[in-house]
């Protein structure tokens, strides 16, 4: 996850990335940043080391996990509109970023689609869900055929992937809340992706100060080793602690499930960073202060759902 909306970098050529890399999206998950010039009339001592407004982000961190309880654990159905609308905000800001390089995504139809997808998910199960995903990829199809055949496959392919990135992966959200038991499941896959953005975080402007063992220079110059092993041991612990006093697992079981959930939220942060790079933006929105936009803070959330819905699945039986 983005932390850091700074303003959007000068791409720079491939091959010199490494030694004069491009101002790069803010750091998360183990990336650490040198003292950055202050920002706009930001009050001095507002701002952390990575440049953003700290107290601000904190803010409206605490704001979005608010809206998660309260829709978990009231009526948890609400929590597929709170999905459902944060999903299709992420979509306007891939859609907008795509655009600046010709590429056309079809918003309504993915977005139409994208909700049907949670709704079969949740009411009418799995079967009707993937119905929901063919028939989605049909209306791309049929959308962009009054546009001609200038960028025909360029657009239909960045609607599909618009699919598959966003509502595909949402719908194991919905997956994951059916069960009795599923507002804990969800609370679990929420409480792992924060704990290693935070632990990599604070893992990376501590020990990984100054990028001394950088983890991937071309994709995120700022992200280290130090910052990943705070991030590995911040999900190890919630994993424990989650399955063990939410779900009633095992111990064993936790570990794993957070080991797999710090990969995949690595995976998630890289990824939207490539696609960043690819795109030359900085960050995908700024609907977020002190965050950036919607899918700024989706990234890692995206990757790891499907990975933990899976291995609760297979662990702990559904209640």
């Amino acid at each position: 996850m983005d932390i850091d909306p700074a303003g959007p970098p000068e791409p720079a050529a491939r091959g010199a990335e490494a030694a004069a890399p491009p101002e790069p999206a803010a750091p998360s998950q183990g990336e650490a940043s040198p003292e950055p010039a202050a920002q706009g009339a930001e009050a001095p001592g507002r701002t952390s080391r990575t440049g953003r407004n700290l107290p601000v982000a904190i803010g409206v961190g605490a704001a979005l996990g608010a809206l998660v309880l309260l829709t978990l654990l009231t009526v948890k159905a609400t929590f597929l509109l709170y999905v459902a609308a944060a999903l299709f905000v992420a979509l306007r800001e891939l859609a907008a970023a795509a655009a600046r390089h010709s590429i056309k995504i079809p918003v309504i139809p993915v977005a139409a689609g994208g909700a049907a997808m949670l709704a079969c998910m949740y009411w009418l199960g799995t079967q009707a869900a993937l119905a929901a995903v063919a028939l989605t990829v049909v209306a791309i199809l049929a959308w962009r055929l009054p546009g001609g055949p200038d960028g025909y496959l360029r657009d239909v392919t960045g609607g599909v992937f618009a699919v598959m990135y966003l509502p595909f992966m949402g719908i194991f959200v919905a997956a994951m809340l059916v069960p009795a038991d599923g507002p804990r499941r969800v609370l679990t896959f929420i409480i792992l992706t924060i704990s290693s953005d935070i632990g990599g975080y604070f893992a990376g402007i501590t020990l990984g100060r100054g990028g001394r063992h950088k983890m991937a220079p071309v994709i995120s110059p700022k992200k280290t080793w130090e910052g990943f092993a705070g991030s590995a041991a911040a999900c190890l612990v919630a994993g424990w602690l989650c399955v063990t006093l939410m779900l009633h697992g095992h111990a064993w079981q936790g570990v794993l499930t957070g080991a797999a959930a710090v990969l995949a939220a690595t995976l998630g942060d890289l990824a939207e960073s490539m696609i960043k790079r690819d795109l030359k933006i900085k960050d995908m929105g700024t609907l977020l202060p002190g965050h950036g936009g919607i899918l700024d803070r989706l990234d890692s959330l995206l990757v790891v759902v499907p990975v933990v819905w899976l291995l609760l699945y297979v662990f702990i039986p559904a209640r």
